[in-house]
């Protein structure tokens, strides 16, 4: 065999060698976004029903939890009231409206079946962790002073993202619903 052969031979492994690990670290960036994109959407999902437990326990109680024994004692055993309101308009002989409003109580649905009946093989005892994990999701409640007034504002978010991303750039942050320093219940996913 000739010395040309032989480089072309090596040359053509080498080639074959170098295009199988280019092509497989693309496949091995596609399939990390497809994992992160999936994590990511189950994190938000739990994030959203986190929320949802929050705005019902404040509803009710008139402020926030940075307690996760709190919220999930309310969500297995609170209740939220049924009421019917009816207004009543009666005129006054000088021209102006008198109104009368009646509030009636109708009954109570318990607050686990108006939030989260739905949602298939839902299990409390894990709301506080992040899907797939035992690490809890940070939370936080405070009231802020707004304009003078003084507002009830929580925060959940992810304390270890998935996302290499969100941990290390500031401009993408750890996925989170609600605010410490804003008036806001949506997610910074939203």
């Amino acid at each position: 065999m000739s010395k040309t052969k032989i480089f072309s031979i090596v040359f053509f492994v080498a080639a074959v060698v170098i295009g199988y690990f280019f092509v497989d670290s693309i496949a091995y960036d596609i399939q990390q976004e497809k994992k992160i994109k999936r994590e990511e959407a189950r994190v938000i999902n739990k994030l959203k029903q986190i929320r949802s437990g929050m705005i019902a326990y404040q509803r009710v109680n008139g402020q926030y939890t940075s307690d996760w024994e709190k919220l999930i004692n309310f969500i297995d055993t609170g209740d939220f009231y049924l009421t019917e309101r009816s207004e009543t308009i009666i005129p006054r002989e000088y021209g102006g409206d008198s109104v009368v409003i009646n509030i009636d109580t109708l009954g109570t649905i318990p607050v686990f079946d108006s939030l989260y009946a739905d949602i298939e093989n839902f299990e409390l005892q894990k709301l506080p962790y992040k899907p797939g994990t035992k690490k809890k999701f940070e939370i936080f409640a405070d009231k802020i002073i707004t304009g003078s007034v003084k507002v009830d504002v929580f925060e959940v978010r992810d304390p270890d993202p998935i996302n290499p991303k969100r941990r290390e750039d500031n401009n993408e942050k750890a996925l989170r619903v609600g605010s410490r320093s804003e008036v806001t219940t949506t997610g910074n996913w939203e």
